[in-house]
């Protein structure tokens, strides 16, 4: 696969290992200097722009959230020719009206991760940096993909504060009534450093969220996996329409604004 300059990147959370839709023209399988990224690199073609797809856990899904080489799979990705990149997270809805199978595009991130390789500049530097990381999701990115949602019906939730946390386990009540009031609309193991490394390679990066169940505490049974595996059936589709109709504006986004 050479480089696909203009080429959108998806990186596919639980529920979204393979792309359905997309015109497959190539994979390759990349190595960087921090290592392999989760899986091939798939080059297609979804509605007719250029889309490089990657699926975050592996595929089969089997890389759980804190051992996800993230840095990896943002490099692969760049090394690809990709500059606007959306990361489909599966996530638990905090707020009353992210219920599941709801679709959520949001707006800020809380990071609560630890240990993680969450930077590409760190070892032997010539110097410090430190990036600008006041909005984390890209707007215009925010309003091709919340605009598409409405288009087509899909049911989402255009605002949320997406609360990173550690996993593989899922939250203790305590800790979502902790994270209710720090803010969080929404929790998931996935968002960070992923936003933050795609901040420090100057790339648009944007969340589309897919509510797989409500928070710990937040329901009045206990999580199980056949009601998440329930929501995703229920919510993929839509996620995967938006992506689809989304794909012509996404593509155009050439240049990074200037915050306001």
């Amino acid at each position: 696969m050479s480089e696909t300059s203009g080429a959108v990147g998806i990186i596919g959370g639980t529920g979204l290992a393979t792309l359905t839709g997309l015109e497959i023209t190539g994979t390759q399988t990349m190595q960087t200097p921090w290592g392999a990224p989760s899986s091939e690199l798939t080059q297609g073609l979804l509605d007719g722009q250029p889309v490089v797809f990657l699926a975050r856990h592996g595929n089969p899904h089997r890389i759980p959230p804190h051992e996800v080489n993230y840095r990896a799979n943002l490099m692969a990705l760049y090394d690809a020719g990709v500059r606007t990149v959306i990361g489909v997270n599966a996530v638990g809805g905090i707020h009353p009206d992210m219920g599941p199978a709801c679709v959520v595009i949001p707006e800020q991130i809380i990071d609560y991760t630890w240990g993680r390789a969450g930077t590409f500049f760190e070892g032997d530097l010539e110097k410090v940096t430190h990036i600008d990381f006041t909005w984390p999701y890209d707007q215009n990115a925010r309003d091709i993909l919340m605009q598409a949602a409405t288009a087509h019906d899909v049911a989402f939730a255009g605002f949320g504060v997406y609360g990173a946390t550690q996993g593989p386990r899922l939250e203790t009540a305590a800790e979502i009534r902790r994270m209710e009031r720090d803010g969080c609309d929404l929790v998931g193991m996935t968002g960070m450093p992923e936003a933050a490394l795609a901040a420090e390679l100057g790339m648009r990066y944007v969340c589309l969220g897919l509510v797989v169940n409500r928070a710990a505490g937040k329901s009045d049974h206990v999580i199980t996996m056949e009601e998440i595996e329930a929501a995703i059936e229920q919510g993929m589709s839509g996620v995967r329409r938006i992506l689809e109709v989304s794909m012509t504006g996404l593509g155009a986004l050439t240049t990074l604004p200037q915050p306001s």
